[in-house]
């Protein structure tokens, strides 16, 4: 059997975009879900509402707000290219931006559910043998937290793997810059390659498939910390 030829120049683009949103979304994500977990702020449900949007927003039109925030007018785009000179839209960084956004959820959730599991009782036993908050995080939270962290990159980057319309919104369609996996099996489609697209498709799927697998495997020996 033989494969056809292919450019892996796209592949190789979605995995460096979906490794630095993960890296994004974790520094981002992480104090979020924190907040989320112990707030008693009245904002709380509204913030948990903002954080699932991505969830039930058809991507184009989170692609569409997106575009307009990064674009050379708008709210973020407009200071960035008066800062740097160059633009945020149809860029690797704007896709990074736009990937945070869209995969938040699904970091933020399996963080906020294991926070909430740990509870405060722990920490106010670090609290009390004299760690500071951000010690008792790195050195009890953080651990017995570990299955949402788990889930929260696997999550987060199978997911970044998959995107469509908001990349296409945001970025277009820009080899070596901006078109991702995606976007090559759309083209592969449309130029009826369907041998390339079916090749593509397959290596997304088995590679999602696999990684969800084995987050689910390490999942069930890891141990439940119910406060």
């Amino acid at each position: 059997m033989s494969f056809p030829e292919m450019d892996w120049g796209p592949v190789w683009l979605t995995m460096q975009l979906a490794g630095v949103t993960v890296v994004v979304l974790l520094l981002v994500g992480t104090p979020l879900a924190w907040w989320l977990a112990f707030t008693t702020s009245r904002f709380r449900t509204l913030v948990e509402a903002v954080v699932a949007l991505p969830i039930v927003l058809p991507p184009t039109v989170l692609g569409f707000y997106l575009l307009v925030a990064l674009g050379p007018h708008g709210l973020v785009g407009g200071p960035w290219k008066q800062l740097t000179g160059a633009p945020l839209s149809f860029t690797f960084t704007g896709l990074v931006i736009a990937s945070t956004f869209y995969s938040l959820p699904f970091v933020v959730q399996p963080l906020h559910g294991s926070f909430e599991s740990v509870g405060k009782k722990p920490l106010e036993a670090a609290w009390t043998l004299g760690a500071s908050r951000f010690d008792a995080f790195l050195t009890v939270a953080s651990p017995m937290a570990i299955r949402g962290f788990l889930s929260a990159v696997v999550l987060g980057f199978a997911h970044t793997l998959g995107e469509f319309g908001v990349v296409l919104m945001v970025g277009g369609n820009i080899p070596g810059v901006t078109k991702v996996l995606s976007i090559a099996i759309y083209d592969h489609v449309e130029s009826l390659e369907y041998t390339q697209a079916h090749f593509l498709s397959v290596f997304l799927l088995a590679f999602s498939f696999l990684i969800l697998t084995i987050v689910y495997a390490i999942n069930r020996r890891l141990p439940v910390h119910v406060s």
